[in-house]
């Protein structure tokens, strides 16, 4: 009499493991369902990488249905090189190297930006006011040192043209990176060029305060370059638009986010990497915002665009600056195709509200 009960079981017991191999499975199938997109940074897991990290840890990319492996940088040139070879499908980098990439590879693959992050280059003159140096014109017979891939040091004759200042006015001495802050703190070189955010954490870690130093950041003297964007494969973003456009939203979301509370957002870089100085990351996040996110234009226009003229200016400017071979149109450098609409993009409150 028990037999026909137990043989009635089984279908159920079998339903039941079916059902309950489904759940397990559904979280893999969803994620096998994603877009794949690997992102490379232009430099160590540090403060201006956090609405990248915040917009992968809170799901934000996985809401648009985007698989995103973020991973370490070792410049701007690394991230657009990577971008370039397929490595990666999209990256953060300088505008101003991928233009020249982009002159000196004309029949090599796409990339295009498709989101300013950097409204104004970071790079920036810092000088030792001992020394005698208040303004640009005080920095003629000086000593200047910065690596010779540093962005100040390629566009010395744009910071020098819009100063009055002859570009051969200066001496420079080609110097490692790690070099650069310890040569002006020893006194050594009377200036050196690099990242407002970077290098001034660095000097003040040495023992220099601003009280010390004059410092020029590129854009308060006159130059209209642009900074760090996302940038992505020109083949990738024309075979997956809506994948861009969810990376973008994503992002642009997290940037607000990270915008309203740096505090708060220092947490996601923390959290990729549990050895970063809190402290220090914050401030340096900090900085960033407010010397290159938070500028006029992003309050006017939104963040993550471009002023057309002043595009094809910067482009005219980097390709006579670095000597490149040919000049780069502004829809080859960068596409607005994949933005957020500029309501969304509106992170700052207008000048004077």
């Amino acid at each position: 009499m028990m037999t026909p009960a137990v043989t009635r079981r089984f279908p159920a017991a079998r339903l039941l493991m079916g059902c309950a191999a489904a759940l397990v499975l559904m979280p893999t199938i969803s994620q096998a369902n994603d877009a794949q997109i690997r992102f490379q940074l232009d430099w160590r897991f540090e403060g201006p990488a956090a609405p990248f990290l915040m917009a992968a840890e809170k799901g934000y990319f996985a809401e648009e249905g985007l698989d995103v492996q973020i991973d370490s940088g070792s410049g701007s040139a690394g991230a657009i090189n990577r971008v370039a070879s397929g490595a990666y499908e999209m990256g953060f980098g300088d505008l101003n190297a991928l233009i020249e990439f982009l002159a000196e590879n004309p029949d090599g693959p796409g990339i295009q930006g498709v989101y300013i992050v950097y409204d104004g280059t970071p790079a920036a003159v810092f000088a030792r006011k001992e020394n005698g140096i208040e303004s640009p014109a005080d920095l003629a017979g000086k000593t200047i040192a910065a690596p010779a891939f540093d962005t100040g040091y390629r566009a010395w004759g744009v910071f020098a043209a819009a100063n009055d200042l002859a570009a051969d006015a200066v001496a420079w001495q080609n110097v490692d990176p790690a070099l650069r802050e310890t040569l002006l703190t020893r006194g050594d070189v009377d200036a050196i060029t690099g990242f407002y955010f970077t290098s001034l954490l660095n000097l003040e870690e040495r023992g220099m305060s601003e009280d010390d130093l004059t410092i020029m950041p590129f854009p308060d003297y006159g130059v209209p370059l642009y900074g760090n964007a996302i940038i992505a494969s020109e083949s990738f973003a024309e075979e997956n638009p809506e994948a861009v456009q969810g990376f973008l939203r994503a992002f642009n979301r997290a940037l607000g986010e990270t915008i309203a509370d740096p505090d708060a957002a220092i947490e996601y870089v923390k959290n990729r990497d549990g050895l970063i100085n809190v402290e220090m990351e914050t401030r340096r996040l900090k900085l960033a915002l407010e010397s290159v996110v938070d500028t006029p234009d992003a309050r006017e226009h939104g963040v993550g665009g471009v002023d057309e003229e002043r595009l094809i200016e910067a482009i005219q400017l980097v390709a006579d600056a670095y000597d490149l071979p040919s000049v780069p149109s502004p829809d080859q450098v960068f596409s607005s195709r994949y933005l957020p609409p500029t309501e969304e993009r509106m992170l700052f409150t207008a000048e004077g509200e």
